[in-house]
């Protein structure tokens, strides 16, 4: 009798153990390219999740980049998407716009104050955030100061004009160029100052503001001020002609001087760090965010959603930066973590460049014209960067290339 008591006690505990694990709610989260560096990060986020909300089971899945589209359309389709699914911003507004995301204002609540403002404009359209923003970066700019003294240069500019006027310093001083911009992408330099790209569904970049601001390129070009190979220099090649004390100055992420710490160390050593200053638009160089959406025909965003928030939160963040020692805070107060301030009373120059870049990540935006304004995209991107490059190296003058991209941008925009 005694025996048949204790089996049936076990018989409800074990029924009820396995009905409470059924109905745990499992949030299948999916990121990019961030295994198996990153495991550990990840196994203590899940863990301290899943402690926190009984009843709902976080779950990591990391895949390669190019799966990640692919693979959710089908779970869409199939009616069995995960949770969350790690986008860069462009992603987000061809998602919003195909109805494929669900719109998050209703979950954010109180905790949409924490991300700054421009996060959240990355991954706003139509007037509703579609995204939590997660991890970025900008630039800052690391100058050899050796180069400086020779150039009689006491400062790192802190304008826009002054970048340009202490560059032409250095170079005539010197004989160096003094810094190789990036110019892959000049619809974002338009955005830093403040100049805009399309107005009522026409091109507008060939005013009168913008036809000078290209020029400035143009006369850097000339002078030497930039290196005659330009527009093939990358991230890599940057790192490289700085790291040879070919270039007075580098503007990059901060990350690159853990290279130049590593393989040039007498560069490393004279190295000061400063902001890359705000044009016009306010905006800061270098920024490319990344974040979490909720896809549609989730079972319950209600739940998806305090897994982003809890992903995107200060403390998950901030640990996330300490595991990449690359990447910053989306949130205003994680940008404002010791781990990153501590760096503007060290000696260590990558540690100074952390203290920097945390400091202008209010200003980091990534998004200039969304996804879909522009018909055949890649053909009228390319256009402009053509014409950019043959203005900027003097084979055709800025006006007129710039002139020559409009009418072919409004062409396709009219059709």
């Amino acid at each position: 009798m005694k025996l048949k008591k204790m089996l049936a006690v076990g018989a409800v505990v074990f029924g009820f153990a396995a009905l409470q694990a059924h109905a745990d709610t499992e949030l299948e989260f999916w990121t990019m390219n961030l295994a198996p560096k990153f495991n550990g990060y990840f196994d203590q986020a899940t863990t301290k999740f899943n402690a926190a909300n009984p009843g709902l089971k976080a779950k990591w899945v990391d895949m390669n980049w190019d799966q990640i589209q692919p693979k959710l359309v089908a779970s869409i389709a199939a009616g069995n998407p995960p949770a969350l699914v790690n986008f860069n911003v462009p992603w987000v507004h061809e998602f919003a716009a195909q109805g494929n995301l669900v719109a998050l204002d209703q979950y954010l609540g109180a905790a949409k104050g924490n991300y700054s403002t421009n996060s959240l404009k990355d991954v706003t359209a139509g007037g509703k955030v579609f995204a939590f923003p997660w991890y970025n970066s900008v630039s800052v700019i690391a100058y050899n100061k050796d180069i400086f003294a020779k150039a009689g240069v006491k400062a790192a500019p802190t304008d826009f004009d002054q970048f340009i006027s202490v560059g032409k310093q250095i170079t005539a001083k010197t004989g160096l160029p003094a810094y190789a911009p990036k110019v892959g992408n000049f619809v974002g330099w338009f955005a830093y100052a403040g100049l805009p790209i399309l107005e009522n569904g026409k091109a507008v970049f060939n005013s009168p503001k913008h036809v000078a601001f290209v020029q400035k390129f143009a006369d850097l070009y000339k002078a030497g001020v930039v290196p005659k190979d330009l527009f093939k220099v990358e991230f890599e090649q940057e790192i490289a002609l700085y790291n040879a004390g070919k270039i007075a100055m580098m503007t990059t992420a901060p990350q690159a001087l853990k290279r130049t710490e590593t393989d040039a160390k007498a560069i490393y050593d004279k190295t000061g760090v400063a902001p890359f200053p705000l044009g016009a638009g306010k905006l800061a160089q270098g920024s490319w965010m990344m974040d979490f959406v909720v896809p549609k025909g989730v079972k319950d965003p209600a739940a998806a959603a305090k897994l982003g928030l809890f992903l995107t939160g200060d403390e998950q963040q901030v640990l996330f930066s300490k595991a990449t020692e690359t990447t910053f805070p989306s949130t205003k107060k994680g940008n404002l973590d010791p781990y990153f301030q501590a760096g503007k009373n060290s000696k260590d120059v990558v540690e100074q460049a952390r203290a920097v870049a945390a400091g202008s990540m209010d200003g980091a935006r990534t998004l200039v014209i969304t996804p879909g304004q522009l018909p055949d995209e890649a053909a009228l991107t390319k256009k402009l960067q053509d014409e950019l490059q043959s203005a900027i190296e003097g084979r055709k003058p800025v006006k007129a290339a710039l002139d020559e991209v409009v009418a072919a941008w409004n062409e396709k925009l009219a059709k």
